[in-house]
């Protein structure tokens, strides 16, 4: 099942108190960016986040599930507080690596 139009909506409105987030889609699903690094997506219309250090403190109460067969543990975010995620993504893009650098053709 692919991600709609509308929860990417919702999602980026609940994550309108950051600057520079971008989003970019991909098979149906949506891969979000905070400042040029990746921090989660959306899959199948659930929001989910990197596991991080800063995540799994922030958000302990968050369950693991897999996004799609093949991928990394992410935390399935079940909150709407804006000021917590704020405060969860920032804190995770100090832990998140540099986006690799694209070699020009």
């Amino acid at each position: 099942m692919s991600s709609t139009d509308q929860y990417l909506e919702f999602v980026l409105d609940l994550l309108g108190e950051l600057d520079d987030v971008a989003h970019r889609k991909m098979m149906g699903e949506y891969v979000l960016y905070y400042r040029s690094k990746v921090v989660g997506g959306i899959y199948d219309d659930r929001f989910l986040l990197k596991v991080t250090p800063a995540s799994e403190r922030l958000l302990p109460e968050a369950p693991r599930v897999i996004p799609y067969e093949g991928a990394k543990e992410m935390l399935l975010v079940e909150i709407e507080d804006r000021d917590a995620l704020f405060d969860v993504i920032s804190a995770m893009w100090e832990e998140l690596p540099a986006p690799k650098q694209r070699k020009k053709k």
